[in-house]
């Protein structure tokens, strides 16, 4: 049987140089805006998956990139807007981070606030797309969310709790995540 090589597999190579000190924060823990948004990776089987990565990427709290790809041209917000979180053995990851702006959509509509996610494992040749928005936010206009069938929307939107924002992700099986072709 072959061995299996990096080219076949996004994992379980994650841990080599790819998580940094600060990754899973997007702010510094004093910053009054700061919110964390944390969860569980889960496989088909429901079993966490111990070597996961999370990828966020986000607007600041106006809506805006500090990137030149910012369709209203790049903001020197110095709001670095992209984390990176291995999970834990038992499936567990943290982003420390604010609430996203509105963005502008398609056709003049107004995207909810959200946060864009990529999911690095085992077993999938490539990442997996997501978004998560906010059950305490208005998201009844949001294109996107508007696209999904009625009956899955809820794996995309997070729960407020005592530590901020639940979100879980399933792979695959009952209650699969909403996963977008980018």
């Amino acid at each position: 049987m072959p061995e299996t090589t990096p080219s076949q597999t996004v994992g379980p190579y994650l841990s080599i140089g790819l998580p940094w000190p600060d990754g899973p924060d997007v702010v510094p823990a004093d910053d009054p805006a700061a919110v964390r948004i944390h969860g569980r990776v889960f496989d088909g089987a429901g079993e966490p998956v111990p070597d996961a990565m999370i990828e966020t990427w986000q607007a600041d709290a106006d809506g805006r990139f500090d990137h030149l790809d910012d369709p209203r041209g790049a903001v020197a917000s110095g709001f670095r807007g992209f984390g990176r979180c291995p999970t834990d053995p038992g499936g567990h990851y943290e982003i420390r981070t604010i609430m996203p702006g509105s963005l502008p959509g398609p056709a003049g509509s107004t995207q909810a606030p959200h946060v864009d996610v990529s999911v690095f494992a085992r077993g999938l040749l490539h990442r997996v797309v997501t978004r998560i928005y906010f059950e305490d936010n208005d998201n009844s206009e949001d294109p996107v969310l508007a696209s999904v069938p009625e009956a899955r929307r809820g794996t995309l939107v997070a729960t407020k709790d005592d530590g901020g924002y639940r979100f879980d992700i399933r792979l695959q099986g009952q209650g699969e995540t909403v996963f977008f072709d980018v």
